[in-house]
């Protein structure tokens, strides 16, 4: 399969290039690194991404920025930020590749553990990891030509323990093989509309 991996080089997108590389063509695609640049907040970005790199078998989506503070302190526009971004830029990956997958292609996202398991100050990211469920569910049975669609939905990443692991005290770390692994299941594998959870 020839895809794209969207947020290649950060640790989630380390996991699932790594398990997919040794079986299809990546092209990496970041903000500012990798074989091609895209802004996920941009639609006009994401357009040109595609227009560069053609007909794809997959997209894989591993990127997305959201806010982390206090409720009580939380604006509209940090709301907002985990909304346009890991939210809408998600799925304008989906709107804006529809032309570009192959049938029986499949795009897939990812949210996170927040949703589910919260942490203090992780109400942004709780709120853009449950809106990304929502839509992958209610996508699946729109999608044209035989498309799938999934979300991968890791905890805290073993490698991410020494920048991330205090905000999450008694959270189970996954490996990252494993998290990979959520990412070969939802592209080369035949299940749709699900939040593929790893933890």
């Amino acid at each position: 399969m020839k895809i794209i991996a969207v947020g290649a080089e950060g640790d989630i997108g380390r996991a699932a290039c790594g398990e997919l590389s040794a079986r299809h063509e990546i092209i990496k695609a970041g903000r500012s690194s990798g074989d091609i640049q895209v802004d996920i907040a941009d639609p006009a970005s994401i357009e040109a991404m595609y227009r560069e790199v053609g007909k794809v078998d997959a997209v894989v989506s591993t990127t997305g920025e959201v806010h982390f503070g206090p409720l009580t302190d939380f604006t509209h526009e940090q709301f907002m930020l985990g909304l346009r971004n890991k939210v809408m830029g998600q799925v304008n990956l989906v709107l804006r590749g529809l032309d570009y997958v192959t049938d029986g292609g499949c795009f897939t996202l990812t949210s996170g553990v927040l949703d589910r398991d919260p942490i203090r100050m992780g109400t942004g990211a709780a709120t853009a990891n449950g809106a990304l469920g929502g839509f992958v569910v209610g996508a699946a049975v729109e999608l044209p030509r035989g498309l799938r669609i999934n979300v991968v939905s890791p905890g805290l990443l073993e490698v991410s323990e020494e920048r991330y692991g205090s905000f999450f005290p008694g959270h189970e770390r996954v490996p990252s093989a494993r998290v990979g692994r959520a990412y070969a299941k939802s592209v080369e594998g035949v299940v749709t509309g699900q939040v593929i959870i790893v933890e």
